[in-house]
């Protein structure tokens, strides 16, 4: 099962608190977790973001819909990362996110299960052009 894990800050001071982490060190704590994921088989992709500053919104909510540059939102509605994993359960993605090196106070990993295109209807058009598009691109 695929299952994302989602760095967020919880709030404006651990936000602040970022700012003052050695980068080099901070490259080194999350690159030998990066190993340890790699090294386990269980490591689909790995991404941080880029500031919120840099972001934008859309918003749906009139028409047409309005753009908003970042940052946007609350500190605590934002995340900053993400991994994607391949285990066996739930337990398992809850066991990887206890080892994430973003423990500090203030930080919390959200865990969300990624569902699979065959839990989606087999008969339905699009979902037959995503599959195909998977299958050529070696996503299936």
């Amino acid at each position: 099962m695929k299952f994302m894990l989602i760095w967020r800050v919880t709030s404006d001071e651990a936000w602040s608190n970022l700012g003052e982490i050695d980068f080099d060190q901070m490259l080194e704590t999350v690159g030998r977790f990066n190993e340890e994921l790699i090294e386990a088989g269980v490591l689909l992709a790995a991404e941080g973001l880029a500031p919120a500053e840099e972001g934008v919104v859309v918003d749906f909510s009139s028409e047409p819909p309005v753009v908003t540059d970042g940052p946007y939102g609350e500190t605590k509605e934002l995340f900053n990362g993400f991994y994607l994993i391949n285990v066996p359960s739930m337990a398992d993605a809850i066991e990887w996110a206890k080892r994430t090196p973003m423990t500090a106070a203030g930080f919390k990993t959200e865990i969300r299960r990624v569902p699979t295109i065959d839990e989606f209807p087999a008969d339905n058009e699009w979902i037959k052009k995503e599959r195909a598009w998977r299958e050529r691109t070696g996503q299936l």
